[in-house]
C-alpha cells in the first residue's frame, strides 16, 4: 500500500512543494511545528532512512542541504534544525525545522494551522530565496 508521501509524490495529494528532482522531493509538513517546517523525502518508498543504497542516502542528504540552505535564506531563524524520525509515515524522511529556540524543535508541541495563503506566502519565500 502506498504511503501518504508516495501519493504526494503522485500528485493523488496535493502538496506545498518546495523542490524535486527525479529521486527527492521537498514540501511543507501539513502539520508544521514552526513556519517553513520542510520535510525531505526520497521517491523510492523505503520505510527506514539506513534502508536506503549508500549511494541514494548520500544524495538525499546533498538534496537536503540544499533545501535547508533555502529555508534559512527564507525563514527568520538562527538556523534550521534536522529530525529523522519516522514513527509517524513508513516512508524515509528528514525534517528541516526553522530554529531560534530549542523548544521549536519539540515535536510535542502544539501544531501551527496555517492558511492556504501562508502557506503559499512561505512557499515561494523558500523557492526564490
Amino acid at each position: 500500500m502506498s504511503t501518504i508521501f508516495t501519493k504526494i509524490i503522485n500528485g493523488e495529494i496535493p502538496s506545498y512543494k518546495i523542490a524535486e528532482d527525479e529521486n527527492f522531493i521537498a514540501f511543507l509538513d501539513a502539520m508544521p511545528l514552526v513556519k517553513g517546517h520542510t520535510l525531505v523525502v526520497p521517491k523510492k518508498e523505503v520505510d527506514l532512512i539506513f534502508d536506503l543504497e549508500s549511494e541514494d542516502y548520500k544524495k538525499l542528504w546533498g538534496f537536503t542541504q540544499e533545501i535547508a540552505k533555502k529555508i534559512k535564506n527564507a525563514i527568520p531563524c538562527v538556523r534550521v534544525g534536522v529530525a529523522v524520525v519516522g514513527l509517524e509515515v513508513p516512508h524515509a524522511h528528514i525534517h528541516l525545522i526553522p530554529l531560534n529556540k530549542m523548544e521549536d524543535m519539540n515535536f510535542k508541541n502544539e501544531r501551527l494551522k496555517l492558511t492556504n495563503e501562508e502557506y503559499t506566502e512561505i512557499q515561494n519565500s523558500i523557492i526564490n530565496s
